[in-house]
C-alpha cells in the first residue's frame, strides 16, 4: 500500500491544483487497478477542497452496458447507481466527451438529482491511452456557481493522468 506524507496544499486555486496533480500522480504510479486509481483521486480532491467539493466521484463506462455509466469510487453522501449517455450533467459530459460546468443544476434540462443538496456541479471526462472514454468525475458542490475555469483546467490535467502516466 503506498502511503504518502500530506504535504500543506498551496492557498492558490491553480497551484491547489498543480500540487495535487503530481500528488495523485506519485501515488498511483506503477498501480494499474482503475479502481484504486479512481479511489484515490477522488480522496484526495475531496480533501483538498472540503469547503465546495460536496460529491466528489467517478462514473465508470459500463463494459456490459457501453451506453451507460455505473457510480464508481466517491466520497460523499448516496449517489446515484446508473446514468445513461446522454442524460443528466453526467450523460452529457460522456456523450460530448468534454467538461460541463454548470453554475444551477437545477435549471439544467434533464438534471438528475442525486442528492438534492447539489446545487452546481463540473463534469469531466477521463480517457483511456487509446482514447477511449473510460469514465467521467463528478463534483457536486452544495454553493451556486462553485466551479470555472481553473476548475475545468485543474481537474482535466488530472483526469488526463489517471489512466495514461504510470
Amino acid at each position: 500500500m503506498a502511503e504518502a506524507a500530506r504535504a500543506e496544499l498551496p492557498a492558490d486555486k491553480a497551484e491547489r491544483y498543480g500540487a495535487l496533480r503530481q500528488e495523485i500522480a506519485a501515488v498511483i504510479a506503477g498501480e494499474p487497478n482503475r479502481t484504486a486509481r479512481y479511489a484515490t483521486a477522488a480522496s484526495l480532491l475531496a480533501q483538498a477542497f472540503p469547503e465546495r467539493f460536496f460529491w466528489t466521484g467517478f462514473y465508470v463506462v459500463d463494459e456490459t452496458k457501453p451506453t451507460e455509466l455505473v457510480v464508481g469510487p466517491y466520497q460523499g453522501t448516496l449517489g446515484c447507481l446508473r446514468i445513461p449517455f446522454g442524460k443528466g450533467v453526467c450523460g452529457a459530459a460522456a456523450a460530448q466527451r468534454q467538461t460541463i460546468i454548470v453554475a444551477d443544476v437545477h435549471a439544467f434540462p434533464g438534471h438528475i438529482a442525486c442528492d438534492s443538496r447539489s446545487n452546481s456541479e463540473i463534469v469531466t471526462p477521463v480517457f483511456d491511452k487509446s482514447g477511449g472514454l473510460a469514465a467521467v468525475l463528478d463534483v457536486d458542490s452544495t454553493q451556486f456557481a462553485a466551479f470555472d475555469a481553473i476548475d475545468k483546467a485543474g481537474l482535466e490535467a488530472i483526469c488526463g493522468d489517471l489512466l495514461t502516466v504510470d
